[in-house]
Formats: C-alpha cells, sequence, structure tokens
C-alpha cells in the first residue's frame, strides 16, 4: 500500500471517529414466548456535539411501538413508567451508549414495530426511525436442531462406530432458562455423555444393532407461570451391522425333519444351508423355503428326509458386513427307531414261536406220562380159562401188575 493510499485509510477513520452520525444497532425481528419476556439487544450512536450532554444521570430511553409520536405511541420510559408502559428495563448503561432493554410478562399486544428514542440534558432528543425492531410473540417455543455427526458424512452408521447426535436450539428469554433433554423410541437403555451449554447438548456413544431404526428425540423446554411449554425435533437412526443368527429351530415328525433359522442383519442378509459342510440346494431330498419378516430379518426353512445320510446341518447368513452360523446334529432317531422296530418285532416273534413250540412240546409229554399211568392201573381181561369150579363151571382171574411193596401189602392183608 502506497502512502497515498494509507493517508487515505487514516483520514477515512479519522473522519468516522470525529464526525460520528446518529445511527442505532438493532434486531430486526425477534420471536418472544407468550409469558416469557423478550430482550432487544440495542447500541446507538450520536453526533459528537451531544457527547457532554449523554451523562448517566439525565440519559432517559424510549420505547415507541408502531408510530415515532412520543405522546401516542411511548409504550416505555426509563425514568417515568406509566401504568399503560409495558413492564421492563433497559439493563444496558445509556451514557455508554447501550440501550439493550427487556420487557416482561410478554403478550399478544407486545407484537410490533418499534423505535427508540434518547433524551439527555435537555438538548439531546432523538427517535431513530431508520432502523427498527418487530417483535414476533409466539404460543409454542421454536423447536430445537438435531443433527448427526459421525467420522465420515454418510446417512448410515457401521456397528461399532462413534456417534454424536447434536441438539441445539434458539434461545429465548425465560425465568429459569430453558433445558434440553434426550428421550428414544423405542426406549434403550444409554450411556449418556452429553453436555450442556448454552443450549447445546450431545448425546454420544457407540453405535449397536439395537440403535438401529431408533428415533432419538430432543425437548426444550420452557416453565412458564408454573407451566411447561415444549418443542421437539427428532432422528432416527439407521445402523449397519453383520448378520446375527435371531432364533432357530427343528421339528421331527416320522421320517421327515424340518430345521428353521433366522438371520437379521444390515443390509439384509443371504441365507444358505449346508449339509456335511457343502452347501445344499432344493432336490428330492430336501426342500428349501425363505421369507422377508422385515427390511434386516430373513426366515429359511429346510425340509429333510430320512433316506439322507449327513450327520450335520448348518444355516449361514451373510451381507457385506461379515457372516454368522448357527450348526444343527441332525436328529436320526427315527431311521434308528424304524430298525428298533423292525428288529424288536423279529425278535418277539422269534420268542413267541419257541414259547408255543415248548408249550406243546410240554402238553404232548404230559399226555404221554399220563397215559402210561393209566394203562399199569387198568383191569387187564384174559380169554383163556383159569379153573373150574367145584360146579364144573370156567372162571376167570384178574391179574393185576404190582410193585414189590404192593405184593408185600396185599401179602400182609
Amino acid at each position: 500500500m502506497s502512502v497515498a493510499e494509507k493517508l487515505c485509510v487514516f483520514v477515512f477513520l479519522l473522519q468516522g471517529v470525529c464526525c460520528r452520525k446518529l445511527n442505532i444497532s438493532l434486531p430486526e425481528k425477534i420471536e418472544a414466548l407468550s409469558g416469557s419476556c423478550v430482550i432487544i439487544k440495542c447500541t446507538f450512536e450520536i453526533e459528537n456535539k451531544y457527547d457532554t450532554n449523554l451523562t448517566e444521570s439525565d440519559a432517559t430511553g424510549f420505547w415507541l411501538k408502531d408510530g415515532t409520536d412520543t405522546n401516542n405511541h411511548q409504550v416505555f420510559n426509563s425514568r417515568n413508567p406509566k401504568p399503560d408502559h409495558f413492564q421492563g428495563n433497559i439493563t444496558g448503561n445509556l451514557h455508554e451508549k447501550n440501550c439493550t432493554t427487556v420487557f416482561y410478562d410478554v403478550s399478544s399486544k407486545h407484537n410490533g414495530k418499534y423505535y427508540f428514542r434518547i433524551e439527555s440534558g435537555g438538548v439531546l432528543k432523538y427517535t431513530y426511525r431508520e432502523n427498527t425492531c418487530t417483535i414476533n410473540v409466539i404460543e409454542s417455543p421454536p423447536k430445537p436442531t438435531v443433527k448427526l455427526y459421525v467420522v465420515q458424512d454418510q446417512e448410515e452408521v457401521l456397528e461399532g462406530s462413534s456417534v454424536s447426535l447434536r441438539c441445539s436450539a434458539e434461545t429465548l428469554c425465560s425465568s429459569p432458562p430453558p433445558t434440553l433433554t434426550w428421550s428414544s423410541t423405542p426406549r434403550i437403555p444409554l450411556s449418556e455423555s452429553s453436555r450442556q451449554q448454552e443450549l447445546i447438548s450431545d448425546l454420544n456413544f457407540t453405535a449397536a444393532h439395537r440403535h438401529h431404526r431408533v428415533t432419538f428425540t430432543c425437548t426444550i423446554t420452557y416453565q412458564i407461570l408454573d407451566k411447561n411449554k415444549t418443542a421437539q425435533d427428532n432422528i432416527t437412526l439407521h445402523v449397519q451391522y453383520a448378520p446375527q443368527i435371531s432364533s432357530s429351530s427343528n421339528c421331527n415328525s416320522g421320517n421327515v425333519s424340518v430345521y428353521v433359522c433366522e438371520v437379521d442383519g444390515n443390509p439384509s442378509p443371504e441365507l444358505e444351508w449346508h449339509l456335511s459342510g457343502r452347501p445344499v440346494t432344493n432336490s428330492s431330498d430336501t426342500f428349501i423355503s425363505e421369507e422377508r419378516l422385515s427390511s434386516t430379518v430373513l426366515r429359511s426353512s429346510i425340509t429333510l428326509y430320512e433316506s439322507l445320510t449327513h450327520t450335520s446341518l448348518q444355516c449361514v447368513g451373510n451381507n457385506t458386513h461379515g457372516t454368522a452360523s448357527q450348526l444343527f446334529q441332525l436328529n436320526l432317531l427315527s431311521q434308528e427307531a424304524s430298525w428298533f422296530n423292525i428288529y424288536s418285532f423279529l425278535i418277539g416273534g422269534v420268542v413267541g414261536a419257541v414259547m408255543v413250540i415248548l408249550c406243546v412240546t410240554m402238553l404232548i409229554y404230559k399226555q404221554i406220562c399220563r397215559t402210561q399211568r393209566g394203562d399199569k392201573t387198568r383191569l387187564i381181561r384174559t380169554d383163556g380159562v383159569g379153573s373150574l369150579d367145584n360146579d364144573g363151571e370156567p372162571f376167570y382171574v384178574n391179574k393185576v401188575m404190582m410193585s414189590s411193596a404192593g405184593a408185600a401189602r396185599l401179602g400182609s392183608s
């Protein structure tokens, strides 16, 4: 920069300091919550000639609403408030050109455009018409803003990564000050590590599959006249995660076995069945069916027939983030039971036949023995004539076979 340029800049700055103009700095628009308070941040400038007139003891601030006539539009006087004026006070120091003002018990009558007027020392009297502030009274607080902060700029986060949810809210004047709180739907336990400063709250946690499609809600609460006024904003988290076997079961009926496997993952996983370590598809011995239960859950079932001789069955789910599997031990009880029934029938039949044969043999043996005993005690008729009696008639003799003991008894008799 040349010497001439520097000189021009210096003169310009000197003019700005020495030749100040009457101007004011105000927010163009302010929202105020009904029943609370409203703060108008304000600073002003005066011409140099009025500096000696602007004193702490004499400076008076006025607020005019929807017009600049001091008699008809005055709603606030810092030194001489009137019954129909708004309740409030100037929190800034007027002699330091700070006209920041707070109005209390805000209602719909505070809606409108405001002009500031300064008077001091009987000489300084000026209404700032160029810049105005418009107050808009609302019944409900503006909702906060919830944003997702992750390492990479993406809509979905990966399970195991660090997640930060930030809730920020516009601060409105209230006493006590508003608070921010977090909640989730569905409700889940959160290891919450949050900070609250100037209505900014961070919720930090490690993403897990249970956080998928969970809606996190940030609520701002204002306590106004023993009543709470709230507003909310929320965000739904989408988490990508490796497959997980959520459930499995099996059922056996006769010579047919059915195995069921459910796998959960995001992106939605694919599912395969392996028999003895090898992938299997539909065939005459197997039947596989699938059903999508949701965007992340897949259910598959396989039907096996007893003609198979494999020893193990495995369901395998996979997506771009990993693999999960569930091992089943095939239930061969139906085959073993059927062979056992055949063997039992054959053995039972053989044992039954042997018993029948034994029983018949015993019966025959007993019959023979009974027959032999009957022959030994039976009378025997002889046709031969043993002798003639005294009358010359023949007579018959019974011959009995007796044992030696029986003969002895007979002889003794």
